[in-house]
């Protein structure tokens, strides 16, 4: 497979772009060759997106929202090619991916409905011959940098509500995963998007993504990256005071309460450690668990990651597969290799999966580290792969320190069958979002995103819209005429 540039309506491959050959995770073959975006390429598709920005503004709510919608369809009906392609570029079973394509649809019909709902208001005056009016209008060009975890998903989460303001977008998208998102482009390309309104570059954080969020006639930049990425945005964006809806890193907690039920919650500690090899900015990392259960919730939690049966994501009924890269294996790595110096315990994995064609892949057997000092490097920095780290508590004052004391703020999650303490746990956590007795944070109509530094602003739900709009106030004199 060979991709280029997608600007003004076409794909476009210039023949001086460097080339980044993408590989199957699980097998080392070759999936395919992308074309990297430069400065000059990313000022091509912001000229081109400019000329656009008067076009989509006039557009009208109804036909934004059915662009969107049919969209929505498309992608539906390709659902399985575009999972099959995902995972010989991303490594995650075909069945997490057909999820999320699914759930990229979703956004997109949720954000056709949100089109027909901006609107503006009549405010109180302070006179009587005064009308105040607030109206809505968009931004202006826009750009988002999506990752390599979720491409699909999280590129919907971004181009939906732009779309949906009437905002041009040029999107960089992941140079690991650039495959599937091109079939969601052609979708959005087919739907009738005008020429112009989408470019998708795919290419190199520090090259086109600073290309991106230096760029003078870009007006709003929304990231989903590492605080480290983040931070350079930030400091890009300050050039021309563009607007920054950053969703960073996270480190997420996990608190088992001292009457959890055990099982229940080491299931759910499982998957959420586990899922796409613990590749998501909310995956459990660190497990802060009561030491009246501990002892039983680790051994629970060890005979799990221990039977997890791994394999290449096309087959049938694998729901574990490859990490992404070698990068991450070397991560994992050495956040174990700390831990265990400190004084931790490795209860399960912790080592590379070579069973029959593992490999030739990137298989690393789901680890689980029991007793890791505070100052580790998994109780304190997002290991982002596949391995959870244990330590216990006394008292629910401690287990709450204990949570917050991270500059991390995406997501936490809380265990125990006492629901009134476990609300009273959750709202003092100092997280975006808390799940208490569910291993999941994010839901369509709600707001998802940091607090402290892992990041700025709202995806998803009506809040999702809010970056990119801007108010207008028009301040009107009335001439009374009996």
């Amino acid at each position: 497979m060979k991709r280029g540039f997608f600007i003004n309506g076409s794909w476009q491959r210039p023949p001086q772009a460097e080339v980044f050959q993408v590989n199957e995770p699980a097998t080392g073959k070759p999936v395919g060759e992308v074309l990297l975006a430069d400065k000059a390429i990313v000022d091509q598709a912001v000229e081109r997106a400019e000329k656009t920005c008067a076009q989509m503004a006039d557009l009208p709510a109804k036909e934004r929202a059915a662009i969107l919608e049919r969209a929505a369809s498309l992608m539906e009906q390709r659902i399985r090619p575009m999972a099959v392609l995902l995972t010989r570029e991303q490594g995650k079973p075909v069945s997490d991916n057909v999820k999320e394509i699914q759930f990229g649809a979703e956004v997109l019909r949720y954000y056709a409905g949100e089109a027909l709902r901006i609107g503006g208001s009549i405010r109180p005056a302070s006179a009587p011959h005064i009308r105040n009016l607030v109206t809505y209008h968009p931004i202006g060009v826009c750009a988002a940098i999506v990752p390599w975890n979720y491409p699909v998903d999280l590129y919907s989460w971004k181009v939906g509500p732009a779309i949906a303001a009437g905002c041009p977008i040029v999107m960089k998208s992941p140079h690991e995963t650039p495959f599937a998102i091109a079939m969601l482009v052609d979708c959005l390309h087919e739907a009738g998007l005008p020429a112009g309104a989408l470019a998708d570059l795919a290419g190199l954080g520090p090259i086109a993504g600073s290309a991106l969020s230096s760029h003078s006639k870009v007006r709003m930049i929304s990231a989903t990256a590492s605080i480290a990425a983040g931070q350079d945005i930030m400091r890009n964006a300050a050039g021309n005071l563009k607007r920054v809806n950053l969703e960073l890193g996270g480190h997420a907690p996990f608190i088992v309460l001292p009457d959890a039920n055990v099982a229940e919650a080491a299931k759910a500690a499982h998957r959420r450690s586990f899922s796409n090899m613990g590749q998501i900015c909310i995956t459990v990392n660190r497990i802060l668990v009561a030491r009246e259960v501990h002892a039983a919730f680790s051994e629970c939690l060890a005979e799990l990651a221990q039977s997890t049966q791994l394999g290449d994501g096309l087959e049938e009924g694998v729901q574990y597969g490859p990490v992404l890269n070698e990068s991450v294996i070397q991560r994992v790595e050495a956040h174990k290799v700390d831990a265990l110096f400190r004084g931790a315990t490795l209860i399960a994995g912790g080592m590379r999966s070579e069973d029959g064609d593992h490999r030739h892949g990137h298989f690393y057997r789901p680890t689980v580290i029991d007793n890791a000092p505070l100052d580790s490097l998994p109780m304190s920095q997002e290991t982002y792969g596949p391995l959870a780290a244990i330590a216990a508590y006394d008292t629910v004052e401690e287990v709450i320190g204990i949570a917050n004391s991270l500059e991390f703020g995406l997501a936490a999650y809380v265990y125990g069958e006492d629901l009134e303490r476990a609300w009273s746990v959750a709202e003092r956590l100092e997280f975006g979002a808390v799940g208490v007795n569910v291993n999941d944070t994010s839901e369509l109509q709600a707001p998802f995103g940091g607090w402290k530094m892992s990041g700025m602003g709202r995806e998803l739900g009506p809040e999702g819209l809010d970056a990119f709009l801007e108010p207008k106030h028009i301040k009107l004199r009335v001439r009374r005429r009996d």
